[in-house]
């Protein structure tokens, strides 16, 4: 207790620090086109190769870290699904629904193949780098698509119908994946009869949580932001609201599943009255303190001593991941446009940022069997590569085409200044 007490000004003071460098990397980042997540994740890598003996970086500083990063990424997942328009995304599955499966089944696969059969990595470390891989970043290309007035377009509409998807299955693919991953690890004899029992017992908490959260949605969402407002003007009673995320969060990771499937869920439910909410204006300071704790948690996990085995893993699942994000997505889009049209959206699901990093952190607080460090160490250098070169080639493709779905007239909205 005293020796927490002692370092406590030294952790405050790094978490100042921090707080103030993230501000002017956002500024930077957004200012020479990069998103501002990749200056975060530096933030950390710069931090732990800079101070790679841990006189600063302590066992207990880094505990902090990944406390506030664990509220950063719920915070992140309930900004993510509370910009889903889980109705919309209903009513467009069946158009989206070949291009969700063939990009997620082409990546993941690719994904798992390269990492167990090409690289060697065992069974379960390859599963979680495929599940990682199944997930798109719609953010880092969705300026790119608005500024070049291509955004409110069917093939926008498509584009961001398909990344949400890929997102929530992301999401699934990693809930059934931690259930499992311990009996996988144990191998004892009737394998077949334990992952079919954990895999039912998931499936029943989910449908569970997901009814009770559906129940809150539709009968108490609505008195209780009333409630709020009435009691707090905005954006002050989006304080309460976030709190209410917590607990959501944490019953998510009671039941077995981790904080950022909660952060989503209480995300969805909010979302059924966004005008309620006032997402923008109202969350944007919580969203904007907390999120960039995450990913420089995520680069302070980044071990210096790996970055040569971090590249030599990263380079072959950059290859997999892009080449099995861009044939997943063009093959089935064929049906609905040209080749080049199905190239620029491929290429736009490229980038592997929130999810995919949210994915692997799960893995790595499993241990070692899970998410060996150097796997983690290449997933991070996937992220970045992904997210720093996809918007330079998007915005080039749209440049020079328009991408179009098959009996779409030829309008599209003005590019923005």
């Amino acid at each position: 207790m005293n020796g927490a007490i002692e370092n406590l000004p030294l952790i405050i003071l790094l978490i100042g620090a921090t707080v103030v460098a993230a501000m002017i990397l956002r500024g930077l980042c957004r200012r020479i086109g990069i998103p501002p997540l990749v200056g975060y994740m530096l933030l950390g890598v710069a931090a732990r190769f800079v101070d790679i003996n841990g006189a600063l970086l302590t066992g207990e500083v880094i505990a902090v870290y990944e406390f506030l990063g664990g509220i950063g990424v719920i915070t992140l997942l309930f900004r993510v699904g509370i910009e889903a328009d889980v109705r919309d995304m209903l009513r467009q599955i069946r158009r989206a629904a070949w291009v969700w499966i063939g990009n997620v089944a082409a990546s993941g696969l690719a994904g798992f193949a390269t990492a167990h059969y090409l690289l060697g990595i065992p069974f379960i470390p390859s599963l979680f780098a495929g599940v990682a891989l199944t997930a798109t970043s719609l953010g880092i290309c969705l300026g790119v698509w608005r500024d070049a007035g291509r955004l409110r377009t069917p093939a926008g509409a498509l584009l961001t119908d398909v990344a949400e998807l890929d997102d929530i299955s992301g999401i699934i693919l990693m809930i059934l994946l931690i259930s499992i991953a311990p009996v996988l690890m144990l191998g004892n004899g009737g394998v077949l009869s334990a992952l079919g029992q954990a895999g039912f017992v998931v499936l029943l908490k989910v449908a569970g949580f997901a009814a009770l959260c559906i129940a809150f949605a539709y009968y108490l969402e609505r008195p209780i932001t009333t409630f709020f407002e009435r009691l707090e003007p905005s954006p002050n009673r989006m304080i309460p609201i976030a709190g209410m995320a917590l607990v959501i969060a944490a019953a998510a990771g009671w039941l077995g599943f981790s904080l950022a499937v909660g952060g989503l869920f209480a995300g969805m439910i909010f979302s059924h009255e966004k005008a309620a909410v006032q997402v923008d204006e109202a969350f944007s300071p919580l969203y904007d303190f907390f999120s960039p704790f995450f990913f420089v948690s995520i680069g302070l996990l980044f071990e210096p001593t790996l970055l040569v085995a971090g590249l030599a893993i990263g380079v072959p699942l950059l290859v997999a991941g892009v080449l099995g994000k861009i044939a997943g997505t063009v093959l089935p889009a064929l049906s609905m446009t040209t080749l080049m049209g199905g190239l620029v959206l491929g290429v736009s699901m490229v980038p592997r940022a929130e999810i995919a990093l949210v994915i692997a952190f799960e893995g790595r607080r499993l241990g070692d069997w899970a998410m060996p460090p150097e796997l983690f160490s290449a997933i991070v250098v996937v992220s970045l590569v992904t997210s720093l070169v996809t918007p330079i080639v998007v915005a080039r493709m749209l440049s020079g085409w328009t991408p179009r779905l098959k009996g779409e007239a030829p309008t599209e909205e003005p590019p923005q200044a």
